[in-house]
């Protein structure tokens, strides 16, 4: 199972438990998460192995903490990067991300990619901070030298 499928998971039932089956519609309605996720066409690396992906995000309904993350992976390995993280700004207007992080010597190469950019927020039930999606992107890129 995936982690993101677990988390969510986890996310739901800590929701359930926490806040009990009387909480107002309203309440939830007006936190809701919405958003969306882009990823560009095109990603850098550079000789140092250093990976910067780009795109566009848009979200709103929030009351904790957003960021928009990213990992890419290359070929048919189901090994999947980290490529670092943005503090998003929810206000309902489309903004730019841009991450950037180091892997490897030799782990990616200049050539086809896949991205996985995610909207997610940090929300407190009960003290307890849990992630929040608001958007998620599945993209093939090329990665550039630069």
């Amino acid at each position: 199972m995936r982690v993101r499928s677990l988390l969510g998971a986890a996310a739901g039932a800590a929701l359930l438990l926490l806040t009990g089956a009387g909480a107002a519609p309203a309440t939830a309605s007006a936190l809701a998460p919405t958003g969306s996720v882009t990823v560009d066409a095109v990603g850098r690396i550079t000789a140092d192995g250093t990976i910067t992906l780009s795109g566009t995000y848009r979200c709103s309904g929030s009351s904790g903490p957003v960021f928009v993350s990213s990992s890419v992976s290359q070929g048919s390995s189901t090994t999947r990067y980290g490529i670092g993280g943005t503090r998003a700004v929810c206000d309902g207007a489309e903004h730019r991300w841009v991450n950037s992080g180091r892997v490897g010597s030799g782990a990616l190469a200049a050539g086809p990619a896949h991205v996985e950019a995610t909207v997610v927020e940090l929300r407190s039930f009960g003290g307890l901070p849990l992630p929040v999606f608001h958007a998620v992107d599945n993209q093939d890129i090329t990665l550039t030298r630069s």
